[in-house]
């Protein structure tokens, strides 16, 4: 299992001078799986260029796994090249309703007067799934979807492919009104996703001092993420979903804080950048060095 960053921003796109080293654009990560099953975990900003790139490397069918339908992690489905092509087979799962089907749902966003044209305009062969409360098989891979604490329907995806196991939960606030020291492990919201993994991706947008005025809003701190990831004992962990205002700088200070909260077993939390890549094969995870 091959894990690639396209955006790892949240909340809203956040391009400029201040951003360079971790990347403005927002949610999206390319999961390529030991059978070459291509699967794509939300669509913020950060798919139009994964788009680019997978019209040069990859024909077969794709799934994209939404976490939740709030914009910036459904926005850049429009700018999608492979929506528009009439040879693409796409499946996108997300988390169900009771309310309106998923296609429904999308269908309010990509819309006039929000979006140019309709959902129905696309060419390709797009199919709607609600996640399944029971793990289901997508390729050589098992994935379960469970729902977390965020506002409105929100799952977290585990991954688990030959003998490799990825959490993804970039929009998730364990916290809410807990002590999660004090609770048993199955009462944490999202434990279960993320208990032993190989590579978790949490969300860690807030610093302590953002958290206390942001109760309820749906996202971590950085120390509301470390403990998270020491109480579930996740191999390796990469603080997601960074805020729009949160320069380079700013983050650099972020993962300072992770490190030296860091009590786990295995290596120190590190922060997620564009460009980033982490290959799970035989429980080996490496990334590619960041240029700073």
């Amino acid at each position: 299992m091959r894990v690639t960053i396209w955006g790892c921003r949240g909340s809203l796109a956040a391009p400029g001078p201040g951003t360079v080293l971790y990347g403005g654009n927002t949610s999206c990560v390319e999961v390529l799986l030991d059978d070459g099953t291509m699967l794509v975990l939300d669509a913020g900003t950060g798919i139009r260029p994964l788009g680019v790139s997978l019209a040069e490397r990859h024909a077969g069918p794709i799934h994209l796994l939404l976490t939740h339908l709030h914009l910036d992690h459904l926005e850049g489905l429009g700018f999608f090249a492979p929506f528009w092509r009439n040879d693409t087979e796409l499946d996108v799962w997300g988390p169900p309703s009771t309310m309106h089907s998923l296609e429904e749902r999308i269908a309010r966003y990509m819309s006039p007067p929000l979006f140019p044209l309709h959902l129905a305009d696309s060419p390709a062969q797009v199919t709607f799934h609600d996640v399944p409360s029971a793990p289901w098989q997508l390729g050589s891979a098992t994935i379960l979807a469970q729902p977390v604490v965020h506002p409105g329907p929100t799952v977290g995806y585990r991954i688990e492919d030959a003998d490799a196991s990825f959490a993804y939960i970039p929009d998730h606030e364990p916290a809410l009104g807990v002590d999660l020291d004090a609770l048993p492990g199955e009462w944490i919201s999202g434990h279960s996703l993320a208990a032993d993994v190989d590579l978790l991706f949490h969300d860690a947008q807030l610093t302590e001092d953002e958290y206390e005025p942001r109760v309820g809003w749906g996202h971590s701190s950085v120390a509301h993420a470390v403990t998270f990831a020491r109480r579930t004992r996740a191999r390796r962990v990469v603080l997601f979903h960074h805020d729009p205002m949160h320069t380079d700088a700013e983050l650099d200070q972020q993962e300072a804080r992770a490190r030296e909260l860091w009590q786990g077993p295995g290596s120190a939390p590190e922060l997620a950048f564009e460009g980033m890549v982490i290959d799970l094969a035989a429980r080996a995870a490496t990334a590619d060095a960041r240029n700073r």
